[in-house]
């Protein structure tokens, strides 16, 4: 695909309707690339965020990984109860609060975790060097602007664990 340059009126209907397309169709591009390998081993996306999320935070609190994924309670604990079945995943009572549910990747779950990473790494890597380093700064200012301001502050610090 060509590369193309916003227009002067980035805010018509047209220019939207185009940046909600690229950003449907590339996610999809990115998340089809590790929906074999999910299915091979009977998970599925909601599985799949769950271990990139719990990898991101070892000993993530059950309650903030359900604000990270904005699921209800009843799905995250149909995926975790599997998850935790399988051997991936691990909880424990919080040191603190023995009410606390901690979730932490087994090595198991950290291999299974580390080889979708690589996967959605090389083709965010392909994409990122191909849009060049100020179009990537512009590409996350637009999704930081996309995400509720108070949500802001629980997504910048996944940037900074």
């Amino acid at each position: 695909m060509a590369a193309s340059t916003a227009s002067p009126l980035f805010l018509r209907e047209d220019e939207i309707r185009r940046g909600i397309e690229l950003l449907y169709f590339g996610y999809s591009n990115l998340t089809r690339s590790i929906d074999a390998d999910l299915a091979r081993q009977g998970l599925g996306r909601a599985h799949h965020r769950a271990l990139y999320f719990i990898a991101r935070q070892p000993d993530l609190m059950v309650s903030e990984l359900l604000a990270l994924l904005a699921i209800t309670k009843q799905s995250l604990g149909r995926v975790l109860n599997e998850l935790v079945a399988r051997g991936l995943v691990e909880s424990r009572a919080g040191k603190k609060d023995r009410r606390q549910k901690l979730l932490r990747l087994t090595a198991e779950g950290a291999k299974l975790e580390a080889m979708q990473f690589d996967a959605l790494r090389a083709k965010m890597a392909a994409a990122y060097v191909q849009a060049g380093q100020g179009s990537v700064t512009g590409f996350w200012h637009v999704l930081e602007g996309l995400i509720p301001e108070q949500d802001r502050q629980m997504v910048a610090a996944l940037r900074d664990s």
